[in-house]
């Protein structure tokens, strides 16, 4: 008998005991593409030499020094690739271990930013439904998912959630794209003026949906307009790139895309590959130099924040990232990986979009094309297809409550970025008959 606490208690998973490349492998010997690089986390792949050789080394010299006490060294290092490449005026990193408590600091540096500028008015946060920030208590809070949310929902802040730029469900016909998303921005300033412009702190967004959306790019001149509203007004602009960043789009950070830069930036998944949780949060030098010159202490802080060896790993996984060109890489295989999954999927009868960027794609699913009607949520579609891929042998991440936390259901794509031209096709075959048998 296990004495974990399993995710869910009602299935049995296999045990993983290898990996390499874009494959895992099980106990029995069955191997398993990693189409999703579980959550959009193996960016690299399993089993990579230099950040094996990197987290070993760093074990040998250091494992552990607490940030109360001690820098280190390749936290130091990691830090100076970060903001070498970082967008914007940000300037300052604060290393995590996951991309929760990345998100949960943005939210708490946000407030303290404010009152420090004697500013205590600004309490209100305005996120976006569908969105997903982070299972801590107040990165759930910001997240916009229903069904995450519900069970938790006396236990959170009061978060104002506005419409999501969801161009494949959201857009009126006699609208252009860019008339779409001007009209969704102006949600933000209209929240704003009901709340009280001078009574929120911050605005936050993921750059492309992940998880609850399925890999959903805004289009052009939404988040333009965005950053244009909360600079009027005195609000923070975070963006969560804890999925869509880190070169996941085909861009270092997924806000390069849309030019446009945050004042608070969260990063995990990707930062780490895999080989060791770590996550962060990027600020504006005007925020550091706020809290610096301020009170001098970010009311906050865990144990693990700086990690040396989860730090090394992050340094060999953004050196590789660089030295291997892989965001172009990203680019090459993303299109290759669109067009197998247009030729394939897009005359399907049950597949209303096919969306994304970079190695990052989401496909959903309908009951019927020309209405976009979703499927019955009680046939548990995602369930089914995740099920059907996984015996097929390849690891995909299917979701549903996509509409609105209890209908819709879609299929979130992230391989390695070292897949191959050959493996794409894999991927389309062995989703093709996945999809044949949940949907039968």
């Amino acid at each position: 008998m296990s004495h974990i606490f399993p995710r869910h208690s009602k299935s049995k998973v296999p045990t993983a005991v290898g990996g390499q490349g874009c494959y895992l492998v099980d106990s029995s010997g069955k191997q398993y593409f990693d189409g999703s690089g579980g959550a959009a986390v193996s960016c690299l792949g399993h089993g990579d030499p230099d950040i094996i050789a990197a987290i070993q080394h760093q074990a040998e010299q250091l494992a552990f020094a607490h940030t109360g006490f001690f820098t280190s060294e390749p936290a130091e290092e990691l830090a100076d690739l970060l903001i070498s490449r970082a967008p914007g005026d940000l300037k300052r990193v604060y290393l995590v271990s996951g991309g929760s408590e990345a998100t949960e600091a943005a939210l708490k540096l946000a407030r303290q930013y404010h009152v420090e500028r004697q500013e205590p008015q600004r309490k209100h946060v305005i996120a976006r439904r569908q969105s997903y920030h982070g299972n801590t208590l107040g990165s759930l809070a910001a997240g916009g998912n229903v069904f995450r949310r519900t069970q938790f929902a006396p236990l959170l802040i009061d978060v104002s959630h506005i419409s999501p730029c969801y161009e494949y469900v959201g857009r009126l016909p006699q609208e252009t794209a860019y008339d779409y998303g001007q009209r969704v921005a102006q949600e933000l300033e209209d929240e704003l003026l009901r709340l009280g412009p001078d009574t929120v702190m911050a605005f936050i967004a993921e750059p492309v949906v992940g998880a609850t959306l399925g890999a959903v790019p805004a289009v052009n001149g939404y988040f333009k307009r965005i950053r244009e509203i909360c600079d009027s007004y005195g609000v923070l602009l975070i963006f969560d790139e804890v999925m869509c960043g880190m070169g996941r789009t085909g861009h270092m950070f997924a806000c390069d895309a849309d030019q446009v830069a945050p004042d608070i930036l969260c990063i995990a998944k990707g930062l780490g590959a895999g080989y060791q949780p770590i996550g962060a949060m990027l600020c504006s030098d005007e925020i550091y130099q706020t809290i610096a010159k301020g009170s001098g202490f970010f009311q906050h802080g865990h144990t693990y924040i700086g990690h040396p060896v989860a730090s090394a790993a992050a340094l060999a996984v953004v050196k590789a990232l660089i030295n291997r060109n892989l965001f172009d890489q990203v680019q090459r295989r993303g299109a290759d990986l669109e067009t197998a999954l247009r030729a394939q999927f897009a005359q399907h009868e049950n597949i209303g979009d096919i969306r994304g960027r970079g190695l990052f794609w989401g496909i959903e699913l309908v009951a019927d094309r020309a209405t976009k009607s979703p499927l019955d949520p009680s046939l548990e579609t995602a369930k089914k297809i995740k099920s059907a891929a996984f015996n097929a042998g390849l690891i995909c991440y299917p979701n549903s409550g996509t509409r609105d936390g209890k209908q819709g259901d879609h299929i979130l794509l992230a391989p390695p970025f070292i897949v191959s031209e050959d493996q794409i096709g894999e991927i389309t075959e062995k989703l093709g008959k996945a999809l044949t048998v949940a949907l039968e």
